[in-house]
């Protein structure tokens, strides 16, 4: 068993990592599909959208092809809904909602008609926006992500000079470096940031990290307000013996370095475990498996009824070839002595001990708890991909002083935090949910910080 990377053809890699979702190849392909919508008054649809895009009204637009009204009616709610239209879990959204489901029929296919509409926006550059006269005023916001996009359009909407601080090279947040690269490529996240940018505005200064290149009391003097949008991050630990050994990775940083270089350039091992049944660890053990490891097994401490993820993605890794074994949670990590060649002194790894579960009382949140049955079993592995969860910035938080809970910046109604003129939305607010989620979280906080610089919206 080995670590190795270029484990595929330029072919193989080029098939692994295609589209998962294609677009309509046609425009009558797409209106097909729009005339079956019953435009249905109050929409669940529409309700089941966390920014609250008028569905009936997108796709009865494409019906008389009227492909620019029909992204506008998109993107007055989600500037990101090209993005969106590629990743979110539709199947418990919008399309879950469709009323076809109550009918045994199949769904309207929602997100494929507004990628429809908004690829064909961003593919000819169509501005459907106009910024109004500047105000003067200035607004600082702290990460290039769904959250501070949206809330940095809606404030140079209405005239707002705005300066966005990435600690990244590229913009898009999470879209761009946290979500598998069959879903959505670089290039599109590349090209969806540049149509936000379209509407002028909005200045973003990359490799600025808070805390490191640029300071919250810094910012506090040179704009009007300040908007923290730095969502999360700092992977979970497993906190059990072994875990610093070679061949231990998060899942965070494994999927960063497949969207940050060359499919032929991540290593990946022979067999590998990936612990965690999120939208992150499927992501992860898919990919792995699309990088060329022979066999990919998924732990996961609950059954499948308590799992995390959707069905729809849960099915991606089983047809990926994944294995899943539930009500399991990882012990130890074992491997050989600690080698000469290593500077940190680190083993690596050979095994996975894991316990086996079983469901006990219910948690806080409902969820019946895992109990460790005090039986073990043992898996040989050279990878272990470790998906538990992320945490919030707590201590970047504390540093600055901003009410929290266990790092999770609590803010007002208005979106504003204790400390007067910084507002806060997003992950770093609600722990991390859907990039659609984290969109509305930055038309809310855009809608706060109007009304706090006075300004009607």
């Amino acid at each position: 068993m080995s670590i190795t990377n270029n484990r595929l053809t330029a072919e193989q890699y080029h098939n692994n990592f295609s589209d998962i979702h294609p677009p309509f190849e046609t425009k009558d392909a797409a209106q097909v599909e729009a005339n079956r919508c019953l435009f249905c008054y109050d929409a669940p649809c529409t309700k089941s959208c966390p920014t609250g895009i008028n569905v009936p009204k997108f796709i009865k637009q494409i019906t008389t092809d009227n492909i620019k009204g029909s992204a506008h009616t998109i993107f007055v709610s989600n500037i990101m809904g090209a993005g969106c239209s590629k990743v979110c879990p539709v199947e418990k959204l919008c399309e879950g909602a469709c009323v076809y489901n109550l009918m045994d029929e199949e769904a309207i296919p929602i997100a494929k008609l507004q990628r429809y509409s908004t690829e064909k926006a961003m593919e000819h550059n169509w501005q459907l926006f106009e910024r109004k006269p500047s105000t003067g005023k200035k607004v600082a916001i702290v990460g290039a992500g769904p959250a501070g996009l949206s809330c940095a359009h809606v404030l140079s909407c209405e005239g707002i000079d705005v300066t966005v601080y990435e600690k990244e090279n590229k913009g898009g947040g999470l879209m761009t470096y946290g979500i598998a690269a069959y879903k959505v490529t670089p290039q599109f996240c590349e090209d969806e940031v540049n149509y936000i940018l379209g509407i002028g505005g909005i200045e973003i200064k990359y490799n600025q990290e808070l805390g490191k290149n640029i300071l919250l009391s810094d910012l506090q003097k040179k704009y009007d307000v300040v908007y923290l949008a730095i969502g999360v991050g700092l992977a979970r630990q497993l906190d059990i013996p072994g875990e610093e050994m070679e061949g231990v990775v998060d899942a965070i940083k494994f999927i960063y370095d497949i969207r940050e270089g060359g499919y032929d350039k991540v290593p990946v091992g022979d067999n590998v475990a990936v612990i965690g049944m999120g939208m992150t660890a499927i992501d992860a053990a898919t990919q792995a498996k699309r990088l060329g490891a022979k066999e990919v097994t998924m732990l996961y401490r609950r059954t499948e009824n308590e799992k995390p993820c959707t069905q729809v993605e849960l099915d991606i890794a089983r047809l990926d070839g994944c294995k899943i074994v539930w009500l399991a949670a990882p012990k130890e990590i074992k491997g050989e002595n600690a080698r000469p060649d290593d500077p940190f002194g680190r083993g690596k790894v050979q095994q996975l001990v894991c316990s086996v579960m079983k469901l006990g009382e219910p948690d806080t949140s409902g969820r019946r708890s895992p109990v460790d049955t005090g039986e073990t079993f043992t898996l040989n592995v050279d990878m272990v991909i470790k998906a538990a969860g992320q945490m919030p910035f707590e201590e970047l938080v504390k540093i600055n002083s901003i009410e929290n809970k266990s790092g999770k910046v609590v803010i007002k109604e208005n979106g504003e935090t204790n400390i007067k003129g910084i507002f806060a939305g997003g992950d770093c607010v609600n722990g991390g949910k859907e990039v659609v989620d984290a969109v509305q979280a930055g038309k809310d906080g855009a809608a706060g910080i109007l009304r706090y610089l006075g300004i009607g919206y």
